[in-house]
């Protein structure tokens, strides 16, 4: 490779944005915190990256189209795909997604999916490609509470992961995952006892995270597990 063409890809890497995303209301909810957050931080600049913000369909058919359409118009540095998990107190970072769709309510679409592939014949599972470790330490020094998580269920939002990971399969350079964060407290008066978090903080996490992803010098971690035959 020339020196011209290793300044040129480079010059492409840095004003790459950074993708990020969030989900529609689904279920009796009328607000879903991760589109919230995830938009209230469209057009700002971390570490010299753009974030772009962008809404997926709560829909096992459509979310996969939409994230795909997203990753070729954009070619971002790296992605963040964020989601609602009710009842968690704390910001989840998501170690895996699991190649299982099964869904407990049915989808925005009316699909409530059951031990179905996400991609049949795929890996069982994909690892994230996050700096999960920087990201919880980050979060951490912030004062923000955050987890690693190690399921990020089997809806729409492992969906969601796990098509991202596969999609992403080759660019090993890239780093992406998923994360969870809490209903925000107007999603919680009727229900005394559920957790909640403001939704500032949860946009100062995606912040922290994205900040602390951009400035990991490490190469992504993340693989996939072999496939099972059966």
């Amino acid at each position: 490779m020339t020196q011209a063409r290793r300044t040129a890809m480079a010059h492409a890497q840095s004003t790459s944005p950074v993708l990020l995303t969030g989900f529609d209301p689904f279920g009796d909810e009328t607000i879903n915190p991760s589109w919230e957050a995830a938009r209230a931080l469209h057009g700002a600049r971390i570490a010299g990256h753009r974030v772009i913000a962008r809404q997926l369909p709560t829909s096992f058919a459509r979310a996969p189209r939409v994230l795909r359409a997203a990753l070729r118009e954009l070619n971002p540095v790296s992605v963040i795909c964020v989601g609602q998990a009710g009842g968690r107190a704390q910001i989840s970072l998501e170690r895996v997604a699991i190649n299982v769709c099964a869904a407990r309510i049915p989808d925005n679409d009316g699909a409530q999916p059951h031990e179905q592939p996400v991609i049949a014949g795929g890996p069982d599972a994909h690892f994230s490609r996050l700096p999960l470790q920087a990201c919880l330490s980050a979060l951490h020094a912030a004062a923000i509470p955050a987890e690693i998580s190690n399921s990020a269920g089997t809806y729409v939002c492992n969906q969601v992961m796990y098509v991202l990971l596969h999609a992403l399969r080759a660019r090993r350079a890239m780093h992406a995952g998923f994360v969870h964060i809490p209903f925000v407290p107007a999603q919680v008066l009727e229900h005394r006892g559920t957790p909640s978090m403001a939704l500032e903080h949860s946009v100062a996490a995606l912040r922290v995270i994205v900040a602390a992803t951009l400035d990991s010098s490490a190469a992504p971690r993340g693989t996939h597990a072999p496939r099972r035959e059966h």
